[in-house]
């Protein structure tokens, strides 16, 4: 009899947590098939009712490039002010920052002679360089392939200009490692040259692309005195190959460059803040963003105007398909992310200040090109609940969910609750652009761009419905 008892009690606890498994998965399949329903309205407002595309091309063509300080970035301040007020956000503000302000002057110059024959140079010089003499620098050329061997050469490095020929690895499949395995010759390389009395540095550019144009990018003296500042440029592609190839016959040839750029005193500039009101949490935040500054050669179409608008856009896809948020969903528009990224230090600086309470941040800055994925940058225990979102996104090309990066301009916000996230479109294409003349509204495509604003909402709702501030573990 007793054993009879036994098998009943084990047969109604197995029959109970069936039931309740039962309906754990009933109840998670409905979430979902919401959840699914609602991620398909935001795809469908987006595809075939989207601004975003308009909106880059009203700041590209009637702005254009809008380098820290300039008049171009006070113009996309005022237009990022106004199109929110026009949308209908609210709280719109502007948050006054300090900026660098850098100006390129006229176009730079370079070439070197071999025999009778004159080989022009594409160059630009790299935001935060000096300028060379008003007659130009001519000189000897090393090469070399790092940072470290430079260093080696040490003194034979004087009065040298010394030429930094580092490509990307084209065996890496992610194009932003390999552009981090390869920008730290662009960044530094004036600081470790000018200590040992290099006349100038000239940089290959950053990208797989062969091509004729250069890639600008922001460099730093460290902390070398000023003395020991040197004039940095970068040349294109297919310079850097035929210079290789030039040298290897005519070691002592003479290389000559021209630059006027020069930096002038911080100039006053501005975040733009916009926001949906949340209807439970009012005073919790989650930010989407881009950064609308941009470098001067181009027009800053993939960086990153297609950021700045797929973050309006995401509030705008709110409000047109009756998502009303719990938390407070707040766009802003980073200024100086490209030479200083001061605008974040300020936001998130602000934020700390205010006792702000951030649930999230999601970052648009790699191009506007085909939704690949999302970045998750958090503690463990939303990880595995961001990641859970994935087969809700998979249908519409966002396979890509991995753990770490954020952005540049939401990373200041980490502090061990928040959840950062990133967008990661596909990256094959952007360093094409990246930096140069033809960044311009041409080379984006209205869809990739409409694609990567709904997925980047669609995050967003799922992160107001699900995410919770979690304690920071002590």
């Amino acid at each position: 009899m007793r054993n009879l008892s036994i098998s009943l009690i084990i047969a109604f606890t197995i029959i109970s947590c069936t039931e309740k498994k039962a309906v754990k998965e009933v109840e998670t399949s409905t979430i979902n098939k919401q959840d699914s329903t609602q991620i398909k309205t935001i795809f469908n407002a987006s595809l075939s009712e989207g601004q975003a595309y308009e909106w880059l091309r009203d700041l590209t063509q009637n702005i254009g490039g809008r380098l820290s300080g300039s008049p171009e970035a006070q113009q996309a301040v005022e237009w990022g002010e106004q199109l929110m007020k026009d949308q209908g956000f609210e709280n719109v503000r502007l948050q006054a920052i300090m900026v660098p302000h850098w100006v390129r002057g006229e176009k730079e110059n370079a070439f070197y002679t071999i025999g009778n024959e004159l080989s022009a140079v594409p160059i630009c010089a790299l935001g935060g360089s000096i300028a060379t003499p008003n007659e130009g620098i001519t000189a000897e050329v090393i090469e070399v392939k790092s940072l470290e061997e430079a260093k080696a050469k040490g003194e034979q490095l004087r009065g040298k200009i010394v030429f930094f020929n580092r490509p990307f690895d084209p065996t890496l499949i992610n194009t932003f490692k390999a552009y981090g395995g390869c920008v730290d010759q662009r960044y530094a390389g004036a600081k470790t040259c000018g200590e040992f009395g290099a006349v100038g540095v000239i940089v290959r550019s950053m990208t797989l692309s062969m091509d004729d144009y250069p890639h600008t990018g922001v460099m730093s003296y460290g902390d070398i005195p000023s003395e020991q500042y040197t004039p940095t440029a970068a040349i294109s592609t297919n310079a850097a190959k035929k210079l290789n190839e030039d040298l290897k016959t005519n070691p002592n040839l003479k290389f000559y460059f021209k630059q006027s750029c020069k930096t002038l005193p911080d100039a006053p500039s501005f975040n733009v803040i916009g926001e949906i009101t949340g209807s439970k949490y009012p005073d919790q935040y989650i930010t989407v963003g881009g950064h609308l500054d941009s470098w001067d050669l181009g027009e800053g179409a993939h960086d990153d105007g297609t950021g700045i608008v797929q973050s309006l856009e995401v509030l705008r896809l709110l409000k047109e398909t009756g998502i009303q948020p719990q938390h407070t969903i707040r766009v802003v528009l980073f200024m100086n992310e490209e030479n200083g990224t001061r605008g974040a230090k300020k936001y998130a600086a602000e934020a700390k200040l205010k006792k702000e309470v951030h649930v999230a941040a999601l970052e648009s800055d790699s191009g506007g090109f085909t939704p690949r994925g999302f970045s998750y940058d958090g503690n463990e225990e939303n990880k595995e609940l961001f990641m859970s979102w994935k087969p809700l996104l998979s249908p519409y090309g966002l396979h890509d969910w991995t753990v770490g990066g954020s952005g540049a301009d939401v990373a200041p916000l980490k502090d061990g609750t928040i959840t950062l996230s990133g967008y990661k479109p596909n990256s094959q294409r952007y360093f094409d652009y990246h930096h140069t003349s033809t960044d311009t509204f041409d080379k984006v495509n209205r869809r990739e761009l409409q694609l990567g604003a709904a997925a980047m909402t669609s995050l967003v709702y799922l992160m107001d419905k699900y995410l919770d501030v979690q304690p920071i573990k002590k």
